[in-house]
């Protein structure tokens, strides 16, 4: 690509708003949303959380309540792309599946394979019990039908090498009908952020398919940014991903990341997409 298309991973889940600049209710999310376009921005990645007090870092699939968000950022944001997590624990996703049919997003992001999620202590004890994501083929498949189904183009989340080359596997198998790439790099358990993987990854991609790479840490990602730069990539950061900027300074919002992202794109010699432009590379109806 030779324009770089920047997507701000807006919010996430579980990080608590009370200690970090995350955007939880629909006002907040487009205010953010809003910042990071001006910044260059062309996607919004946006999780729904609860709205009740004290809630804010918990997960929910209300469609009423993510129609909300969306709709607000949308305001906000004309022509903006939207990014919508499906990311759920366990064998009851319903609630996904019925968020994507209400949405209709442009872009879903599909957790492509499963990963044991695991993080120490420093003193060597678990930080939290020890989990499974499941992502089985039967889930991927579940909700890459609902995508065809909203016409949306599913972002598979890659936490680990064979789940890059899993991908392929499900457009042979005809499950989806094109790839596009989101290597999370940074989760204690799966990949790490090493600029070193993500030239050897380059090779297990389907040929001339979209990727970015979602780096999650602190300023030691921002040369893997780089290299992702350099690589021709989409670029994504965002307070889901990092609260620190290159200088390791805490970021005070997602518009100063863009900004920070917007420049690795700058020194490899690339202009920032449109979200217009955005939709021509990936083929996304236009607005």
């Amino acid at each position: 690509m030779d324009k770089a298309i920047l997507t701000c991973a807006l919010n996430g889940v579980l990080t608590d708003p009370a200690k970090h600049p995350v955007p939880v209710t629909p006002e907040d999310c487009a205010a953010s949303a809003k910042e990071a376009m001006a910044a260059g921005a062309s996607v919004i990645h946006v999780h729904y959380r609860q709205q009740a007090p004290g809630k804010g870092h918990l997960p929910s699939w209300d469609t009423q309540m993510a129609r909300d968000i969306v709709d607000a950022i949308r305001a906000a944001c004309p022509g903006i792309v939207i990014n919508s997590t499906t990311g759920t624990v366990g064998p009851n996703y319903q609630g996904a599946l019925d968020v994507l049919r209400a949405l209709r997003p442009e872009i879903g992001a599909c957790n492509a394979g499963s990963l044991n999620y695991l993080k120490l202590r420093r003193d060597g004890s678990w930080a939290w019990p020890p989990m499974l994501f499941d992502n089985t083929p039967q889930k991927v498949g579940d909700f890459l039908n609902v995508m065809s189904e909203t016409g949306t183009r599913p972002e598979f989340e890659c936490f680990d090498t064979g789940i890059v080359r899993s991908v392929g596997m499900y457009v042979q198998n005809g499950m989806a009908e094109t790839a596009q790439y989101n290597l999370v790099m940074g989760v204690a358990s799966g990949m790490p952020v090493d600029a070193a993987l993500l030239d050897w990854l380059m090779g297990y991609l389907i040929p001339r398919a979209p990727w970015q790479a979602t780096l999650i840490g602190r300023e030691e990602i921002w040369p893997v940014h780089q290299r992702a730069a350099e690589l021709g990539g989409m670029l994504r950061t965002g307070v889901e991903d990092t609260f620190y900027l290159p200088d390791g300074r805490k970021t005070r919002s997602n518009g100063q990341l863009i900004e920070a992202l917007a420049g690795c794109a700058e020194n490899a010699g690339r202009a920032i997409a449109s979200p217009a432009e955005a939709r021509q590379i990936l083929d996304l109806p236009a607005v």
